[in-house]
């Protein structure tokens, strides 16, 4: 999407400027149940998959409170966003949260999932990032 978000260094971000990787951008808030049960599948999967980037897209609270949440749960996410008027979650279709929508490198949406994603679910979505899902498979002989 064409947006710009804050991080937690207060600098704006472009999401455009990700493109070029696969791209899995999270919608999630730390009072949200379901948010914060599969944070842990993402970070696993945020360092399992080096080559998609992930972009964890907090709705409406400071940083201060998310600072002190991912600290408390022992988290460490990468790409850090906020989205305090929630124009992202507008742009995307959210209607709950947790929302998590993927993106080819490209940038064409490849899918969108509202609720909770298990480790299964997460994996099928990632499956799709990869080449041999473009194409089909051919086998050599030796």
């Amino acid at each position: 999407p064409e947006l710009s978000l804050r991080n937690a260094g207060g600098e704006s971000v472009q999401l455009a400027d990700f493109r070029g990787r696969p791209l899995v951008i999270n919608l999630w808030a730390s009072w949200c149940p379901p948010c914060r049960r599969e944070m842990p599948v993402l970070q696993q999967a945020q360092a399992e998959n080096p080559d998609v980037v992930f972009l964890f897209a907090n709705q409406g609270e400071s940083a201060e409170t998310v600072r002190h949440f991912l600290q408390g749960e022992n988290l460490r996410l990468d790409n850090l966003l906020f989205d305090n008027g929630g124009q992202l979650g507008q742009q995307v279709g959210s209607v709950a949260l947790p929302t998590t929508v993927f993106y080819t490198a490209e940038g064409r949406l490849l899918g969108s999932h509202l609720g909770e994603l298990s480790r299964g679910s997460l994996a099928r979505y990632l499956e799709a990032f990869e080449p041999a899902a473009a194409a089909p498979a051919t086998r050599s002989s030796e």
